[in-house]
């Protein structure tokens, strides 16, 4: 098996010698034995691992926890645990691949609004908080914290529990959209007001973005770019971690 210097990896993967030491110190590569004098010693595994963690970090997409499980995926192959690793990728891949229906599903939404189109015709809906949070896969905490910050007014039955209609689930989707796109909840929570004023708001100036081309669909659009890249990459990790599979089990 080959062997390389750190100042190697470094110009193989195309990083810097510090990145290679970071990238062993957060476990996304195994450790390196070391010689003698100190000087730390890589093999071709070690290679492989870099390509894949460079993959796996090139687009970096945060929201749903699938940042956390990129990182658990790389962390899992670098204990050479290919089955779990090739798991845990494909879920990644499933769960962008949902993003990417939910980000597209918010854009047909927010056309039908700004055109002032009745939504769909799908049955009414009445949901519970539990039932909203596993339908969105939208955390319970994240729909009060949404609550509190004014999002949403819920409201609630005579018995007191909260109940979520249609437009609640439709405003929902939006919300969820612009978070993933990293819009502040103060920006949103304007947006919200003025489309309740005026349907033909102009949402870009709302939302107090400096772009000309910013606006919900244009933000929702970059969003599914950014997952569609992601999907591609997730699709090379999988490639990656069946070759590495045959080569180092």
């Amino acid at each position: 098996m080959n062997t390389y210097t750190t100042s190697e990896v470094a110009k193989i993967i195309g990083i810097h010698p510090n990145t290679v030491r970071l990238y062993e110190e957060w476990e996304l590569i195994p450790k390196a034995e070391r010689k003698a004098n100190g000087y730390r010693v890589f093999t071709d595994f070690h290679i492989e691992q870099f390509r894949l963690a460079r993959t796996a970090f090139q687009i970096e997409v945060l929201q749903n926890g699938l940042r956390k499980k990129i990182v658990e995926t790389v962390k899992v192959s670098a204990k050479k645990d290919f089955d779990q690793a090739l798991v845990l990728a494909n879920e990644y891949l499933s769960q962008i691949q949902k993003e990417v229906r939910n980000a597209e599903e918010a854009i047909a939404i927010t056309r039908q609004i700004l055109e002032g189109r009745a939504i769909s015709e799908t049955p009414p809906l009445c949901l519970k908080r539990k039932e909203v949070s596993e339908y969105l896969n939208i955390s319970m905490d994240t729909l009060r914290n949404w609550e509190l910050n004014g999002l949403m007014r819920i409201k609630r039955k005579q018995n007191g529990y909260r109940y979520y209609t249609d437009e609640d689930i439709k405003r929902l989707k939006i919300i969820r959209s612009l978070r993933c796109a990293n819009y502040s909840l103060e920006a949103i929570l304007r947006m919200l007001h003025a489309l309740s004023d005026d349907p033909h708001t102009n949402i870009k100036r709302v939302l107090n973005t400096p772009k000309d081309d910013t606006d919900i669909i244009s933000v929702c659009d970059r969003l599914i770019i950014s997952l569609q890249r992601a999907a591609e990459n997730a699709k090379k990790m999988i490639g990656i971690l069946n070759d590495m599979k045959s080569i180092f089990s």
